[in-house]
């Protein structure tokens, strides 16, 4: 591949999401570390250039019994099952976070993550969670391992994510970039896509987990996890990570949120080249430790330094280029 731009001098790894400025692309994906205000703030600490927050439901969910999760050097599965103390909560921990960020001035977003049962619950919620003026809000609509409890998620339904997508955007009044968090399960992935931009969504994230799948214990004979089935994730899915996001820059104009499989600086690199603009890391955490946040930011620029790359958003869908 040729070089982007003539030398890496000034390099700048900012980006501009749904007009949000990001100092890094790597924001923390939700479900992991974001449950208080102090661990968002950690995280940013550790690298990050944003954070989500766990899915915050309007009243206290429970989620699943232990054990929720498991992994080795290919994937990692998980059922925990969206937990969370609910909206009262998540006042006063976003608060928390919102404090800081505007006390100590920093440029690292929030992007505030809805989940709910039913259409109307999801207006709600996110009219309750724009109290608190995050800079983005993330609609999961995805989660694989709660279907036993809620039914298919709304993400495999064009109709339905639509419908979701546009009582947000209306009961937000368009003050906030709203995301769409999206399956991989679905065999219409690009028409879903399109259908959540027409009904006003200004980003996708790509992607929750895959499956549901599980692993068994062949000593007992029994799944490891309590749920038995969950979500998967991890490096051995990159592959597939890479494909949807490279289809979903080809079917719509909205930025993309790169989530999943990603490691290091060169995978989120990847995912970046196939139109992912942020990267949302959250396994790497189990991998590589709580400072993978800024370890992949230092390869990504040790990346764009040997490439002689200037400006990140440079790459952005630059396999569609080629």
């Amino acid at each position: 591949m040729p070089a982007l731009l003539l030398n890496s001098k000034n390099m700048d790894l900012s980006i501009t999401f749904a007009n949000v400025h990001f100092p890094n692309p790597v924001v923390l994906a939700s479900g992991v570390l974001g449950v208080t205000g102090n661990s968002l703030k950690y995280v940013i600490e550790n690298g990050a250039g944003g954070v989500t927050t766990k899915s915050i439901w309007l009243e206290e969910h429970l989620g699943h019994p232990n054990p929720t999760m498991m992994g080795n050097e290919h994937f990692f599965v998980n059922a925990v099952g969206l937990p969370d103390a609910g909206i009262d909560k998540a006042h006063e921990e976003i608060g928390k976070y919102m404090n800081w960020h505007d006390s100590q001035g920093l440029k690292a977003p929030l992007i505030a993550s809805i989940v709910a049962g039913k259409v109307s619950d999801f207006g709600e919620i996110a009219e309750k969670i724009a109290e608190l003026k995050p800079h983005l809000i993330e609609v999961n609509i995805s989660c694989p391992n709660v279907e036993d409890e809620l039914g298919k998620p709304f993400a495999c339904d064009m109709n339905q994510a639509a419908e979701v997508t546009k009582i947000v955007k209306k009961r937000t009044n368009g003050e906030y970039p709203i995301i769409v968090k999206l399956s991989p399960n679905v065999n219409n992935l690009t028409e879903i896509a399109k259908s959540v931009e027409a009904a006003g969504a200004d980003g996708i994230c790509a992607f929750n987990t895959f499956g549901p799948g599980m692993v068994i214990d062949i000593d007992t004979a029994q799944p490891i996890l309590a749920n038995k089935v969950g979500g998967v994730s991890g490096p051995g899915l990159k592959p597939l990570v890479v494909k949807g996001i490279y289809d979903l820059y080809k079917a719509v104009k909205i930025p993309i949120i790169g989530t999943g499989s990603v490691l290091t600086g060169r995978d989120a690199i990847e995912l970046m080249m196939a139109g992912a603009t942020l990267i949302g890391v959250g396994t790497a955490v189990y991998y590589r430790g709580d400072e993978v946040f800024g370890k992949i930011v230092r390869e990504m620029e040790e990346w764009c330094d040997e490439n002689d790359v200037l400006d990140i958003s440079e790459i952005v869908g630059r396999t569609h280029q080629i």
